[in-house]
């Protein structure tokens, strides 16, 4: 039986379960339940059963961590993942059927006869065809994270072909924890499996519409990927349906250069009008919720779909139509027109006629690959978390969370570049070696179609074929160069909000000292600990947490510093506070011309560390959407900005830390607005 027919087989034979929340009883924050469920008690001999496995899987995995040479070191996360799989779903009740518990015993052993083989130095589903299941240890947290591949029997090792990958985002599942996901992925093939494709399944850290961590799990199992297999890197593609539609959505105008192309079908491509239109929910958004929804809504993007080739799928019955029907309407705008395959009379599924006319057009694609020089880039983001296109490179904004964009197209015959920007006030333009269209011996005139400004004469083009260029803009005005930093700025990865310090290594800095105010002490003690929780029960993780008087500068050096605590309770904190834009004292809290009783209230807040500007410090918060958001993945967005103060004299609840008083955006200058 082939992959395509292995696939169709499991279409007829499996019914498609609806992946999102269940309707207005979803939308009472009062009354969330829990995501995940509990799942079923084991029986006596099921626990031991597998609490046996477990003991013996982990003293090998001990052994395994004592070895320091490259090879295991970079496969012990191959067998790691079993382990841990497993032992979550033991001790938090993560297993939730029957098929579960009996999928778990050959989880553990899969991942004991990869140790043994390990302990051999031999690693043998390396070069395994079909199913296949990877790990790696993310940056974020230093946890062990899964995915799934689809080798095809055709695959070669020897390096002379490289083959075509699809990324494939599995839909909404609330039971979907990282043992479940494994026995899926070592069991079923998945919707499409093309010929002579390798077909990556990332986890994307549960259910969160590979968002925030999920999105960082995407690029770090792609990346694990290339590392280890034959990869043609200008023929990946993005692809994915239902809650994985909305993932397949937001990674293709968030990276639209990494792709050949896109394939979502179903899901949701935005906040408002989905959770309005699909779970009646009656939105009330503060005005920096309303600037937040743009970070991850597709629609303000779409200029970013200017280049990269998009087929979307929906079901003709499917309520889910709308995430294409929307992203329709904003290529329209754009005079762009989507290329939108609808299943007849189908619901929320992929029926057969379109899977083979989606197949052929991918397939298609596929030949052509990745465009390797635009020579036209139309470019569109709200923050400088997304902000590079090819050649092109924003390094300033006017203001973030208003739309800024970027036409640039490249003219050979006149050696130029014509350039038109809104809400922009520094660009790199950088074309790779060999790359460069331009005369080498004469230099590269910069032409601004939308301005009076006088073209600007950059550099020639290096005898290697590459050409690369800053500008910036002064009084109005384009200028050559850098922007001469004479001020701390916002800029890549360093322009928060609160919820971009969970994007990368991370830890959390627990008080030792006594807190200035009681209720202070067990607000932050209390919302450290949710931390930790959530982080492991969303985001399935292992949050490191260190006490105060442990950080060493290793530790500042490459982690944001996520800290709890008062300046009297938190020795960082404390070495931090004064260069800080704020005033917290026994007193008051002070931000702006905003004054604040310290008893009741306290600062969330990300800043660049002082101590070392490269890593932000975070105040007493965590990602900041709550348990509420876990019912719908459109939910799943930033509830607040770069700081809020927030009144305990109101509990925490589903949606917030306590009462919001205050919250805004830092200024490009990362200071306070007036």
């Amino acid at each position: 039986m082939t992959y395509q027919q292995c696939f169709i087989w499991l279409f007829t034979a499996c019914s498609c379960t609806q992946l999102w929340a269940d309707g207005p009883q979803d939308n009472i924050p009062e009354n969330v339940r829990p995501v995940p469920p509990l799942g079923v008690e084991l029986s006596d001999s099921e626990k031991k059963e597998l609490l046996s496995g477990l003991d013996l899987l982990q003293q090998s995995v001990e052994k395994l961590r004592q070895r320091k040479d490259t090879f295991t070191v970079d496969l012990l996360p191959d067998v790691e993942i079993f382990l841990r799989a497993v032992k979550q779903g033991v001790e938090y009740r993560e297993l939730f059927s029957a098929r579960d518990v009996k999928n778990a015993t050959k989880v553990l052993a899969e991942g004991r006869q990869r140790a043994d083989a390990l302990l051999k130095g031999e690693a043998p589903w390396t070069s395994q065809k079909g199913l296949v299941v990877r790990g790696f240890r993310s940056r974020i947290d230093r946890t062990v994270q899964p995915y799934g591949l689809v080798i095809p029997e055709s695959y070669s090792d020897t390096g002379k072909t490289r083959y075509r990958l699809d990324l494939w985002f599995h839909g909404r599942g609330e039971r979907s924890s990282e043992s479940v996901f494994i026995a899926e992925r070592m069991s079923r093939v998945g919707r499409f499996a093309p010929q002579d494709t390798i077909v990556l399944h990332p986890y994307g850290r549960y259910s969160n519409a590979f968002k925030f961590a999920g999105e960082i799990d995407v690029l770090e199992a792609l990346e694990h990927a290339r590392r280890h297999y034959s990869i043609d890197d200008d023929r990946v593609s993005v692809r994915g349906f239902s809650m994985g539609g909305a993932g397949c959505w937001q990674m293709a105008v968030h990276y639209p250069d990494l792709f050949f192309a896109a394939n979502p079908g179903a899901g949701f491509s935005e906040t408002p009008e989905f959770l309005s239109f699909f779970q009646k929910e009656t939105l009330a958004p503060t005005e920096f919720e309303r600037k937040l929804w743009r970070m991850y809504d597709c629609p303000g993007y779409a200029d970013n779909l200017f280049q990269l080739p998009v087929v979307a799928y929906s079901g003709e019955l499917d309520i889910q139509k709308q995430a294409a029907d929307i992203m329709e309407t904003a290529l329209a705008v754009r005079d762009l027109k989507l290329t939108h395959i609808i299943g007849a009379e189908t619901k929320h599924t992929i029926n057969p006629p379109s899977i083979k006319i989606i197949e052929e057009k991918m397939d298609r694609l596929a030949e052509v690959g990745r465009l390797k020089l635009p020579e036209e880039l139309h470019f569109a983001t709200f923050t400088l978390k997304y902000n590079r296109l090819h050649w092109l490179t924003v390094t300033g904004l006017e203001q973030h969370w208003e739309q800024a964009t970027v036409q640039a197209k490249l003219i050979p015959r006149n050696n130029s570049i014509e350039v038109k920007s809104k809400g922009v006030t520094s660009l790199r333009f950088a074309i790779p070696a060999g790359r460069s269209p331009f005369r080498p011996d004469q230099p590269v005139s910069i032409v601004f179609s939308a301005s009076n400004q006088k073209p600007i004469l950059a550099s020639r083009p290096e005898t290697d074929g590459s050409w690369q260029c800053e500008l910036y803009q002064q009084s109005g005005n384009w200028q050559l160069g850098p922007q001469q930093a004479t001020a701390l700025r916002k800029q890549h990865n360093l322009q928060g909000p609160i919820d971009d310090a969970f994007m990368d290594s991370f830890i959390v800095v627990r008080p030792t000292g006594k807190p200035q105010q009681k209720l202070v002490g067990s607000w932050t003690t209390h919302e450290l600990e949710r931390l930790v929780a959530e982080w492991r029960r969303h985001f399935r993780g292992d949050a490191v947490v260190k006490d105060d008087i442990e950080v060493t500068q290793q530790d500042v050096e490459n982690n944001h510093l996520i800290l709890f605590g008062d300046p009297q309770s938190n020795a960082i904190v404390k070495s931090v506070i004064e260069k800080l834009p704020m005033e917290w004292t026994d007193q008051h809290v002070r931000i702006g011309e905003r004054k604040y009783s310290s008893d009741h209230h306290v600062p969330a807040m990300i800043y660049p560390n002082p101590a070392n500007p490269n890593r932000y410090v975070v105040l007493n918060s965590g990602f900041t959407y709550r348990e509420f958001a876990y019912l719908n993945n459109a939910r799943q967005v930033p509830k607040l900005p770069d700081w809020a103060v927030v009144d305990l004299r109101t509990p925490p609840d589903s949606l917030w830390p306590g009462k919001i008083v205050a919250a805004e955006f830092f200024d490009e200058n990362w200071q306070v607005k007036h």
